[in-house]
């Protein structure tokens, strides 16, 4: 079986241009839960000035279900967005940093181990609290400014977090560079260095067309934990040509033609995908609800 990481409420509306509001925020997490997704990234705890659309993260946790099994989590980024953080019920943060220098100083400035020092410190706290912390590695199969991110970068980054007291590692495809090969090979990699019981999670953006051919290469090398979007949303304020992310029905219907569970009901997904591009009044970039269920 594989977990399914929902990011649609929030990486898959963080660069949308219609703000979408908190009623319908909460009525997309309530539709994913009803369909067996049990792990969702609901919210950001980012400065609202330069994300607007995550604004209302208190908001929204307040009035989602509380439902057992449920795991609600929130993205932060520094001290500041885990002070916010700690004033919610949230259940794991997802502490973020890119691998890449050139990218970290334009769009966080400050360098890969000045982000690690500070977000360490975060991820400390964060779990001393009793929450759990899950580790996010962006540009880990490369860099839209500096090509190839050399793969002992990623690594380091990670063994720092883990130190720290991150229970899961995800390495994330920021502006969609990886190739099945190379997602093998790093996965690999983190299960030989970090051992077999490393809660290894991947996450791809879909920006050359290779989202889902990575969550394949993912799940062959042993990864069993995959990000994904109702409806294929996404895409990164910080990140030049960052489209969406791997669409979660369409990775659904994958796993399920492939034999594999994923705890949920397929034709409930569809239909809230189909839902949500009625929210979004646009096309948005999922196969599945334009070609339906084989």
């Amino acid at each position: 079986m594989i977990e399914i990481c929902e990011v649609g409420p929030r990486d898959g509306l963080q660069n949308e241009c219609k703000m979408v509001s908190t009623e319908s925020k909460v009525e997309l997490i309530t539709r994913l839960l009803d369909s067996g997704i049990r792990n969702i990234e609901a919210v950001s705890f980012v400065n609202p000035k330069v994300v607007p659309q995550m604004a209302d993260a208190e908001e929204v946790l307040k009035s989602l279900p509380k439902r057992n099994g449920v795991r609600y989590g929130g993205l932060v980024l520094s001290r500041s967005g885990l002070e916010r953080a700690l004033t919610t019920d949230v259940d794991f943060l997802h502490v973020v940093t890119t691998t890449s220098d050139s990218f970290n100083l334009r769009n966080a400035r400050r360098t890969v181990e000045q982000a690690v020092e500070e977000l360490s410190l975060v991820i400390k706290e964060g779990a001393a609290s009793g929450i759990g912390v899950a580790g996010v590695l962006g540009t880990s199969f490369g860099c839209p400014f500096e090509g190839d991110v050399p793969l002992e970068n990623v690594l380091k980054a990670a063994e720092r977090f883990l130190e720290a007291g991150c229970t899961e590692i995800t390495l994330a495809d920021t502006t969609g560079m990886a190739n099945p090969i190379q997602v093998q090979k790093v996965a690999e990699s983190f299960f030989d260095i970090f051992g077999k019981d490393l809660s290894l999670g991947l996450h791809f953006h879909n920006t050359r067309g290779l989202g889902l051919a990575n969550v394949l290469a993912g799940y062959h090398a042993g990864v069993r934990r995959f990000d994904s979007s109702i409806a294929g949303l996404g895409g990164c304020p910080f990140a030049p040509k960052a489209v969406g992310n791997v669409c979660t029905e369409d990775m659904i219907n994958m796993f399920h033609g492939m034999g594999v569970n994923t705890g949920t009901d397929l034709p409930s997904v569809l239909e809230t995908a189909k839902w949500m591009e009625k929210v979004m009044e646009r096309t948005l970039d999922g196969m599945l609800m334009k070609a339906g269920i084989a």
